[in-house]
């Protein structure tokens, strides 16, 4: 196809160019986003590795009666209403990895971005939460 063709066929469809233009924008805007938004995202394999190997606090933001279900072994339970980067579980923690467990996966990241700007070297969101951790057949542990 040349250009002169790329050109008629916009002309021809304004709406299919309009709708490729706002979807190029969109993607360019998320892939821009997760570059500066100053956390990484793991998957759960990826999260094991980081707990062996450097320690890292897990912090499960769900409801307590969703954490006593089940929870990832070490996990710390903190509330979103009750988050505090200052906290007494949290701040010793600046130089460790940190990572950020919600549901889903969705919510964690506005934590994360808290704990970036506290000034915590290495932060991390689970992949799709707690239910991606479910889903990849990685054991819970109940209770407390």
């Amino acid at each position: 196809m040349t250009f002169q063709e790329l050109i008629a066929f916009l002309g021809r469809h304004p709406l299919l160019s309009l709708g490729l233009a706002g979807l190029t924008l969109a993607l360019l805007y998320t892939e821009l986003s997760r570059f500066w938004q100053g956390y990484k995202t793991l998957k759960p394999g990826e999260l094991t590795a980081l707990v062996n190997r450097e320690n890292a606090l897990v912090v499960d933001t769900r409801a307590q009666n969703e954490f006593q279900q089940g929870h990832i072994s070490g996990a710390k339970n903190v509330l979103p209403s009750q988050f505090d980067p200052e906290n007494k579980q949290l701040a010793p923690a600046k130089s460790l990895p940190v990572v950020v467990v919600c549901k889903t996966g969705m919510t964690a990241g506005g934590i994360a971005k808290r704990l970036v700007k506290a000034g915590f070297e290495k932060v991390y969101v689970l992949d799709g939460g707690i239910e991606g951790w479910r889903g990849a057949g990685l054991p819970l542990v109940k209770g407390r």
